[in-house]
């Protein structure tokens, strides 16, 4: 059986990008950690101003902050979902949150590592 597809639309591509700013919002105004990322995301841009990164830099971080904001809209998506489908106590469902949350946590950490290996040499030789 053949799909129907409706023909391309700049509108419609217009109004998906106007979904995903309203799902960052509802990652703004339900997720705490979502204003951690935020404050980080801050610090890093600031610091990486200040310290004059190279382009190469620059795009490592980007791909790090942008792995940690997807992982946070991943995770956030997985509890809305599982939520929706039962708001009961059940193992399955705790589990699948919780494989989630690892996400954002191992992409926060890994996160981490990469700007301590880009910024740690410029702290140091600035104390030097």
């Amino acid at each position: 059986m053949e799909e129907h597809r409706a023909p391309f639309s700049f509108r419609a591509r217009a109004r998906s990008f106007r979904f995903a700013w309203s799902g960052l919002q509802v990652l703004l105004r339900s997720q705490h950690n979502a204003w951690i990322h935020a404050a980080a995301t801050l610090v890093v841009v600031v610091g990486g101003m200040v310290c004059r990164l190279r382009p190469m830099e620059w795009a490592i971080l980007a791909l790090a902050i942008g792995m940690v904001w997807a992982m946070e809209a991943l995770n956030t998506a997985v509890e809305l979902l599982a939520d929706e489908v039962s708001m009961e106590q059940r193992p399955r469902i705790g589990k699948a949150k919780d494989v989630a949350a690892f996400g954002v946590l191992a992409a926060a950490i890994a996160s981490v590592v990469i700007g301590l290996l880009i910024f740690l040499p410029r702290l140091f030789s600035l104390i030097s």
